[in-house]
C-alpha cells in the first residue's frame, strides 16, 4: 500500500507454476538425500517487470493533463493514482505522451479520483471499478499476472463521521471483492497520520514515518492489517523534509 507523494519503485513478479502444478521426473538418489552428481538442479525461470508507481492529489485535473503527462514521461512512471481531480462523469481519455486517464467523479465537482497508465499497461486493462467520487479500481493483467490500481480519496478531518464511515465502508467493499491470488497496489490521500511509531502495527508499519498518529491514522493502521497490506513508505529511510507532503507555515505533516 502506498500513502505518500513520492514515487516508489516496484518489483512484480510473474510467478511460475507452482510444484504442485509441475510434473516433475523423480530425481536420481545416491541413497544419501542427494541428487546424483550427473543431474543440473534447472532454475525456476522468473521473469521481473520493474514498475513506477506515484500517487498524487493534484488539487484539479482541469488544464493539467498535458502537464501532468509531461512530467510522468521525463519521471519515467507508470502507473500515477491521482486524487482530489474535481473532474465530473466516468470516463477514460488521452491526455498525452501516449498516458491514459481512468477518472471517476462527481456532479457537483469535489473530490474525484483516476489512475493514469502508460503507453503500454493501458493495453492490459481488463475492467474498470469506479466505486465512487473517492474509489476507482483498475484491473489489469501484467506478466499473466492480475493486478488492481486503486486510488483513493479520504475524507479530511473536518468531514462528518457518516462520511468517514461510508469512505471506510466502500473500501472494505472493494478489498474483499478482491481475490486473494491477485496483488493489489493501493494509491492515494488517505487524510490521517499514522505517525512516526509503530508500536502494535509492527507487521504493516516500517516504523519510519513522520509525526504522531491520529484518529485517521489508526483506520488506516486497522484496514492494512484486516487486508494484509504494508504502508510502503514507511520501510524506507528518508530525510525529514522528503517524508513532509503537506506544508503550511510551521505546520508540517504526512498525509497523501
Amino acid at each position: 500500500m502506498s500513502i505518500q507523494g513520492n514515487g516508489f519503485c516496484e518489483k512484480v513478479k510473474a510467478y511460475p507454476l507452482g510444484d504442485a502444478q509441475v510434473q516433475h521426473p523423480a530425481p536420481v538418489g545416491n541413497g544419501q538425500g542427494l541428487l546424483h552428481h550427473g543431474r543440473v538442479r534447472r532454475k525456476k525461470q522468473v521473469r521481473e517487470v520493474r514498475m513506477r508507481m506515484v500517487s498524487w492529489n493534484v488539487g484539479t485535473m482541469t488544464g493539467k493533463g498535458r502537464e501532468l503527462a509531461d512530467v510522468l514521461e521525463r519521471r519515467r512512471v507508470n502507473i500515477a493514482c491521482l486524487q482530489e481531480t474535481r473532474w465530473k462523469g466516468s470516463k477514460a481519455r488521452e491526455i498525452g505522451m501516449g498516458f491514459k486517464f481512468f477518472y471517476c467523479g462527481s456532479d457537483g465537482k469535489r473530490n474525484g479520483v483516476g489512475v493514469v497508465l502508460d503507453n503500454e499497461l493501458k493495453k492490459c486493462v481488463t475492467d474498470v471499478n469506479r466505486v465512487n467520487d473517492r474509489i476507482i479500481v483498475v484491473k489489469l493483467i501484467i506478466e499473466n499476472v492480475m493486478s488492481n490500481i486503486v486510488s483513493v480519496y479520504a475524507p479530511q478531518t473536518g468531514c462528518d463521521d457518516a462520511t468517514k464511515e461510508k469512505f471506510w465502508n466502500d473500501f472494505d467493499g472493494v478489498m474483499i471483492a478482491i481475490p486473494n491470488n491477485e496483488k493489489v497496489y493501493i494509491g492515494g490521500d488517505f487524510n490521517g497520520h499514522v505517525g512516526r511509531l509503530n508500536e502494535s502495527y509492527e507487521r504493516v508499519h516500517g516504523g519510519r514515518g513522520f509525526g504522531n498518529r491520529n484518529r485517521e491514522g489508526e483506520n488506516l493502521l486497522q484496514g492494512a492489517t484486516a487486508f494484509d497490506l504494508a504502508v510502503v513508505n514507511t520501510f524506507f529511510e528518508k530525510q525529514d523534509q522528503h517524508l513532509i507532503t503537506y506544508k503550511s507555515g510551521n505546520h508540517n505533516t504526512q498525509i497523501d
